[in-house]
């Protein structure tokens, strides 16, 4: 030791300046030497070395953790320092009795108006606009009465993590205490005033000799206690222990699987010796008991051990830790229990992927082959009215298994019975009218008139009021030949009076012969149109035409469809239009 210190003030320089100059070598036998007792401190058998400030270093710390470095300091001995935190670099945060000042200073209050005060109250802790008081008419700046004791001036809290999240942060206890009393107070009550009850009762005369009077303060006090103990009943309830779950520490006597009294037993539930097996040693019944009962599994109270073990969150956890063992085979570092943020980022990130992947190849496809057009068809049991939905009934009709098919109802309001009627409107049907079973009546609005109505109606067949004056103000339509012959002959009319007025008064006899024959040819070409229209092929309509109407002169053919009729008649048509 006197050797070190010798090189540590050679080192040392007059200045106190320490010098960087490397260790000598250590000889080979203090080399085992600091072996040996460094093994002797391991196991033990000698003293822990102290560091600088009198504390033990642990003998299986290395040595590059405990030894200072030769070139920052070859003097220092070894130590920890470095290693617990610094008291200069620790940030101060408030102490937990430290928090904000609560009412007002409890020092004598000001008399006068001092300057910078509050105009409105006079307190001088505050200004005008942030004044809590209500707004006076004339404020103690001007009266100078009335003025307001100062608040505290608060302090300035630095909290640190859990300072910030104490919910009892800044709560006093006298607080508690002012309810406890409270309380106290009105048992007290209570006790005087069943004690007084009592005297009373005594000074009453009912209690006649001293032996019954012994023997019934007796059971009085009896009852005193009992009612006492059936009021505190509800006071202490949240004591007691649920069955199952009581534990003391100094029997080290635990209760498990131990279920409440009022409950079923699950051996009970179903006393079919076919129906979930029971295991008596761990107390578990895994399959539902009412399987084979038709009653669905969310009604009944017990489900079975799988149902609540497959239930919840429990399927997706197993499918979180399905994917991490996949995703550890392909190389990714992850684990559901070690990093589980990490994990479920990169699971959901898996899923978007997926499907975006899914979405565009299925776009490929379609842009590829066609067929978008049979995607957006519509499902397959409005197509054929067929699904494979089981379903099975009983004798009576009842729904043993699966659910019963819902009755489409449409969006018209139905089965609304109005003015009395006892059927629906269209309950009845005669001569083409509709109307009400009950009464027989035509008329929608009617109020019902029951078996007088129906008398009243076989007597005398009755058309509805509505439906003839529809009849009468209604003209019928027009068919489309009857439109296109008003046409035509609006059209010969005005060609008759061009003609009269080029060529003068003619005789009156070849007029009448000429307008004979053109009413001839008009009837032999309405015919035809009217028989094309009918879709009759041509040849039909030629036979009919000739026989009907044969040819009056050579000069007039008997085929004359008129215009903007197809066929091979068009040509005799416009012939015919010329030589009118």
């Amino acid at each position: 030791m006197p050797e070190e210190e010798e090189a540590a003030t050679a080192a040392t320089s007059a200045d106190g300046v320490v010098g960087l100059e490397e260790p000598k070598k250590m000889t080979r036998e203090d080399w085992r030497k600091k072996k040996e007792l460094e093994e002797q401190r391991k196991l033990g058998n000698a003293p822990a070395e102290v560091d600088e400030e009198g504390k033990d270093i642990n003998p299986h710390i290395p040595q590059y953790i405990s030894s200072v470095p030769w070139y920052i300091d070859p003097s220092k001995r070894p130590t920890l320092k470095h290693q617990r935190p610094q008291e200069e670099r620790q940030q101060q945060f408030s102490s937990i009795e430290e928090w904000y000042k609560r009412g007002v200073q409890e020092k004598a209050i000001s008399t006068k108006f001092r300057k910078g005060a509050c105009d409105n109250c006079g307190a001088m802790t505050h200004k005008k606009k942030d004044c809590l008081e209500r707004p006076r008419k004339v404020g103690a700046k001007f009266t100078g009465n009335g003025m307001a004791p100062d608040e505290h001036s608060q302090i300035s809290l630095d909290l640190d993590y859990d300072g910030k999240r104490d919910r009892w942060n800044g709560y006093d206890p006298e607080d508690h205490m002012r309810i406890v009393e409270e309380y106290a107070k009105v048992d007290q009550a209570k006790q005087t005033l069943k004690s007084q009850k009592l005297h009373e009762e005594l000074a009453s005369g009912k209690l006649t000799d001293q032996a019954s009077s012994s023997r019934k303060w007796d059971d009085g006090e009896r009852t005193q206690e009992q009612n006492s103990e059936d009021e505190d009943e509800d006071k202490y309830a949240d004591d007691i222990d649920m069955p199952g779950q009581n534990f003391d520490s100094k029997r080290r006597i635990t209760v498990r699987n131990l279920r409440i009294r009022e409950d079923i037993a699950k051996y009970l539930r179903n006393l079919d010796p076919d129906s979930a097996y029971y295991d008596p040693k761990t107390r578990a019944m895994r399959e539902n008991p009412y399987q084979n009962t038709g009653m669905v599994p969310e009604d009944v109270g017990f489900a079975g051990d799988n149902f609540v073990r497959y239930s919840g969150d429990t399927v997706t956890m197993a499918q979180t830790q399905l994917f991490a063992w996949e995703a550890y085979d392909k190389g990714s570092e992850v684990h559901l229990q070690a990093d589980p943020t990490k994990l479920e980022l990169l699971h959901q990130s898996f899923k978007v992927k997926k499907e975006d992947f899914k979405d565009k190849q299925k776009e490929t496809i379609l842009d590829k082959y066609g067929g978008e057009e049979h995607l957006d068809a519509p499902p397959r049991e409005l197509l054929l009215a067929q699904t494979e939905d089981y379903v099975e009934y009983s004798r009576h009709g009842a729904v043993l298994k699966g659910q019963e098919k819902a009755v489409a109802r449409s969006k018209y309001e139905e089965d609304v019975l109005i003015q009395n009627h006892a059927c629906i409107w269209g309950s009845y049907w005669r001569e083409g009218c509709w109307g009400f079973k009950c009464c027989h009546s035509m008329v929608k609005q009617s109020y019902c008139t029951g078996e007088a109505g129906i008398k009243t109606t076989s007597s005398s067949a009755c058309v509805p009021f509505e439906e003839g004056l529809e009849q009468e103000e209604e003209e019928e339509p027009k068919t489309l030949l009857e439109m296109h012959r008003e046409k035509l002959k609006d059209k010969k009319k005005k060609k008759k009076k061009q003609k009269k007025k080029k060529h003068g008064s003619d005789s009156s006899d070849s007029e009448e012969d000429e307008e004979k024959k053109k009413q001839k040819l008009n009837k032999v070409n309405f015919d035809f149109i009217a028989l094309m229209y009918m879709s009759v092929p041509f040849a039909y309509v030629y036979t009919y035409l000739t026989i009907s109407h044969p040819p009056t002169s050579p000069s007039h053919p008997p085929l004359s469809p008129g215009p903007g009729c197809r066929g091979h008649a068009s040509e005799a048509g416009r012939g015919d239009d010329e030589s009118g």
